[in-house]
């Protein structure tokens, strides 16, 4: 299992798609950047300023960014013919598809978190002496937020690795994470009342305020799950994804 997960970090790590992924996701800080001094410079104007955390508000980049580094995790091999090697070199399936998986959840979960938490400590570092809102809340209040944003980062990624393996398709792998991360939460705004909002509760952008026992939004009011329910609907999600990804993977012949 140990030389398993050494062989897939080294193929992780050698392809540049993991980079350009990471890169993307790491323009959240540079971006956090530019926000703080943007919004610094409005309330400088106004007085004070209620702004949202950049954290939070570039979160989907983060979360897109690294989905497709699970994706691709998979989706290459399956494009350059490669998961044939793997798979002579590793005949035992389950082996290989949960050193990968390992692999994926582990620099997801470091890159996400070291992105978010300068993003974070530089806004705040921008925005000491402007009254903005979201530098007026502690940082151990904040954290909840900032570690249940990072694991979702990873659960998305090992979504999309599951995705990529139960379709072999980029494009639709990544077309069906656009459509959990973005589309669905947007079609259950418009859903009658109660149904928007006890479906709402359950998909995975609003689970990251849930599990950090915060609300929802305006629009949907107050979460209807406990953070430790949230956490378990936010892991339902890849062990649901990764259980179809390996089933088609023992299934078909490479």
């Amino acid at each position: 299992m140990k030389t398993v997960l050494s062989s897939e970090w080294l193929k992780l790590r050698s392809v540049t798609s993991t980079f350009h992924t990471i890169g993307a996701a790491a323009l959240t800080v540079l971006l956090g950047i530019v926000w703080t001094l943007y919004v610094a410079a409005l309330a400088d104007e106004r007085g004070t300023l209620r702004a949202a955390a950049p954290e939070q508000g570039f979160l989907p980049l983060v979360q897109m960014s690294l989905a497709l580094l699970g994706v691709l995790a998979i989706t290459s091999e399956y494009a350059t013919g490669m998961i044939r090697t793997a798979l002579i070199t590793v005949p035992r399936r389950s082996t290989l598809f949960l050193s990968k998986a390992g692999i994926v959840a582990a620099v997801t979960f470091v890159a996400a978190n070291v992105i978010l938490f300068l993003t974070y400590a530089t806004s705040r570092l921008l925005a000491n002496g402007h009254h903005l809102g979201f530098n007026q809340v502690s940082f151990t209040d904040g954290l909840p937020m900032l570690l249940a944003s990072g694991l979702s980062v990873s659960a998305l990624a090992l979504v999309g690795l599951g995705l990529g393996t139960a379709m072999r398709s980029t494009a639709g792998a990544i077309m069906s994470v656009v459509a959990l991360l973005f589309v669905l939460p947007g079609v259950a705004t418009y859903l009658p009342a109660p149904w928007n909002t006890r479906i709402a509760t359950f998909l995975l952008p609003n689970l990251v305020p849930q599990m950090a026992g915060q609300r929802l939004s305006s629009r949907l009011g107050e979460g209807l799950l406990p953070p430790w329910a949230a956490l378990l609907v936010l892991l339902a999600y890849p062990l649901v994804a990764l259980t179809v990804g390996y089933y088609q993977l023992k299934r078909r012949d490479a």
